[in-house]
């Protein structure tokens, strides 16, 4: 008995590099451009970095200064929460 195996479909990049306009609160860190959701997680983990918003005793916080206020809504968040916040901030380009 023989098999016939359907052709592979190409593979596409998916929702998560999809280009999507940031707010106007997280364009003031991340820029006014389109970008895809991971990269602004990673220029938001640049700007906390660059800014020492970490929390010292537990790396997992992140301590919210002006800029990060509105975006969070909140004072402090925890990293797993980060994709969470960022959400209502994106929209499609």
């Amino acid at each position: 008995m023989s098999r016939t195996v359907a052709p592979k479909k190409p593979r596409t990049a998916g929702a998560l590099a999809k280009p999507l306009t940031p707010s106007s609160e997280l364009a003031a860190v991340v820029g006014a451009e389109p970008l895809a959701r991971t990269a602004v997680v990673s220029k938001l983990w640049d700007y906390i970095r660059k800014h020492d918003l970490q929390d010292p005793a537990d790396k997992r916080g992140i301590i919210a200064d002006a800029t990060l206020r509105p975006i969070f809504g909140a004072e402090r968040i925890t990293m797993f929460e980060l994709a969470k916040v960022i959400g209502p901030h994106l929209t499609a380009a």
